[in-house]
């Protein structure tokens, strides 16, 4: 059996994801078993997941996918490479995984194996310390130091889903995978065209709008379930007011722990936790034009969930199970005889694995027990649901 891996969010699962899985199925084999690693309750834009990472994962494997791995807190919460690293890393420690398939907007491999190529440059790390002497962000020193270099060329670093594809590319090569990679373009309405988009979806969710247009009927029915149990959608204004008795709660040396902090960014969320009143007062009291809002958003998740500086760094520790068809069960056992690090069905297994995994694992549960409060359902909110769910097998 072909094992074909996906990097996903399905934030949520709509039309576009269940092309890509069947285009990438058909580039490789229509009986390749299609595992997903997949973000778990709170996503990479530094927000919470529209609907809990059981029901996405339920929609996904419903929907064309086999198996759903959750993508620990720590790298969902991470900048595109370390998000990438994660992912991709745990795929690597899967050791059966044949090809990794990702969406592009250039759909050419060859012109994204050219923008990871020059990206591992050492020399262009010189460059962009001097973009930064500018005051511009990151991005755009990056940007501009990898446009003399290659030329026009880094012109396809401007869209999202093409600088995620180079990401994986990178981490595959650093991370000296037998992993082949595969490209599908993105194709449909545009970004922010009303239905091009998972996050043009979510905004139609807030409005009251009707999605069926848009995302897969067994899709449409979990999140129906999920809506009319009281289970979602949670947008963040549903979990303000907890976030933000969290960060009144940390004292400054917190906030300086808390990855991506630099140039007394930290302090200045610390500081502005404490006199604003909405999150994104927050943001907007510690935003500047070398910052993208995206990171301080991950910023502010990180520190109200308790991720600390470095727990990104490499790989994730173990492999947790969300969700499985008959296929992906398959898969799943021979990811069981070759898997380099432990693979989670059940919660309560944890307990017999390593410090670093347990304290993972507790880490998630924290997290998702902050989630369920912007359930409409008090009765839902329960705690420590992470460690009584298992797998949904379909």
């Amino acid at each position: 059996m072909k094992i074909l891996g996906i990097v996903a969010e399905y934030n949520p699962f709509h039309n576009g994801h269940m092309l890509h899985i069947e285009e990438s199925r058909r580039a490789i084999s229509r009986d390749a078993a299609v595992v997903c690693v997949m973000s778990g309750d709170f996503v990479q834009r530094g927000e919470a997941a529209i609907f809990s990472k059981y029901a996405r994962a339920e929609a996904a494997v419903k929907c064309g996918a086999d198996l759903i791995i959750e993508l620990p807190l720590p790298w969902s919460l991470s900048s595109a490479e370390g998000f990438a690293r994660g992912a991709v890393g745990l795929f690597g420690a899967l050791n059966c995984v044949d090809y990794l398939s990702f969406g592009s907007e250039c759909g050419d491999m060859g012109i994204l194996n050219s923008l990871a190529t020059a990206l591992q440059d050492p020399a262009l790390n010189g460059e962009i310390r001097e973009e930064l002497k500018t005051g511009v962000s990151y991005a755009a020193a990056r940007q501009a130091a990898l446009s003399k270099s290659i030329g026009s060329l880094a012109d396809y670093l401007e869209t999202p889903n093409n600088i995620l594809a180079v990401e994986y590319l990178k981490a595959i090569y650093d991370q000296r995978l037998r992993i082949e990679p595969i490209t599908v373009k993105r194709v449909g309405a545009g970004h922010d065209e009303e239905g091009g988009s998972a996050s043009d979806i979510r905004r139609m969710l807030s409005q009251g709008k009707a999605i069926k247009k848009y995302v897969p009927k067994a899709a449409a029915d979990v999140f129906k379930r999920e809506n009319e149990q009281g289970r979602g959608p949670v947008f963040m204004e549903d979990l303000e007011a907890a976030i933000l008795s969290r960060f009144r709660m940390m004292d400054e040396y917190a906030f300086s722990e808390i990855p991506d902090d630099s140039e007394g960014l930290g302090n200045r969320l610390f500081a502005s936790a404490r006199e604003e009143t909405t999150l994104d007062g927050v943001l907007s009291a510690a935003k500047s034009k070398r910052y993208a809002l995206s990171r301080l958003r991950r910023m502010c998740m990180c520190a109200a969930l308790g991720v600390k500086r470095g727990q990104a760094d490499g790989i994730p520790p173990y492999a947790r199970v969300l969700a499985a068809n008959e296929r992906g069960r398959t898969a799943l056992k021979i990811i069981g005889e070759k898997s380099l690090i432990p693979v989670i069905t059940k919660p309560a297994s944890v307990k017999e694995l390593s410090h670093e995994c347990s304290s993972l694992f507790e880490l998630e549960s924290s997290a998702h027990d902050l989630f369920v409060l912007g359930y409409k359902a008090i009765e839902e909110r329960r705690g420590n649901a992470d460690w009584r769910t298992s797998p949904r097998m379909l």
